[in-house]
């Protein structure tokens, strides 16, 4: 699955924080915060969240006997 429909409210996914150099987030309605809190004002923001990988499954490696009929 590409893209998840259940997003976990972080405050690095709100569309209202900030990120600061520290690793904190600032946010209008509570200060400065840790990037895994949130608070009911959480609002979404697609662009902020990086998706996890795709798994790849693995492959055998294949030799050139393998084509020969």
């Amino acid at each position: 699955m590409l893209f998840e429909t259940k997003i976990e409210p972080l405050c690095t996914y709100c569309a209202r924080g900030v990120p600061l150099e520290d690793g904190q987030v600032g946010c209008p309605k509570r200060g400065i915060v840790s990037p895994g809190g949130s608070c009911r004002g959480f609002r979404y923001d697609p662009l902020k969240r990086v998706p996890p990988r795709p798994v790849v499954p693995a492959r055998p490696q294949l030799s050139p006997e393998d084509f020969v009929l």
